[in-house]
């Protein structure tokens, strides 16, 4: 069971740990025009999901702004997604002020489909907890990162490197 802390505080994730290896566990969350994108929607293309807490915050932002700046080297094989549980009209409104069009931000607010399937809901808190997960393009999760603290970054350089393995 992945343990991990926000703010210091120890958080409860129930659900399943996904590991390196592990088929991709299916979810349906909502893009911001409010219609159901599931894992599939994507299929055949290497994905790297980008989990934050909330788009509204310094280090989230900054997450998405730098996997958003990566995305065009990864060529049009692979789909960038940043999944929070911030409302949809919220991640419109973020995606607007920023300027950033080149990854598909994806609310969980609803179900919490993704956070239970991915093992990354904060009960405590109702929000994502902050990790990334690489998908090949047969749905078998080549990398995955648990942020052991909420507030801090993931490793970017592994990311992108698990994503150009993929795509080399």
């Amino acid at each position: 069971m992945v343990q991990i802390t926000f703010k210091q505080n120890p958080v409860t994730l129930p659900g399943h740990e996904v590991k390196a290896g592990d088929q991709a566990p299916a979810f349906t969350v909502l893009a911001n025009d409010l219609s159901p994108v599931t894992l599939q929607d994507s299929a055949g293309k290497a994905r790297l999901i980008s989990v934050v807490p909330s788009l509204d915050t310094g280090v989230c932002s900054l997450q998405t702004k730098r996997f958003e700046q990566e995305a065009a080297s990864f060529g049009e094989n692979v789909e960038v997604l940043t999944i929070s549980a911030d409302l949809p009209f919220a991640q419109k409104r973020w995606v607007a002020e920023n300027g950033t069009e080149g990854i598909t931000t994806l609310s969980d607010h609803r179900d919490l489909s993704f956070g239970d399937a991915y093992g990354v809901s904060m009960q405590e808190l109702r929000l994502l907890a902050r990790s990334i997960f690489v998908i090949d393009a047969n749905d078998k999760v080549a990398y995955v990162e648990y942020v052991p603290e909420g507030t801090d970054h993931p490793d970017y350089d592994k990311a992108i490197e698990a994503v150009k393995g993929l795509t080399n």
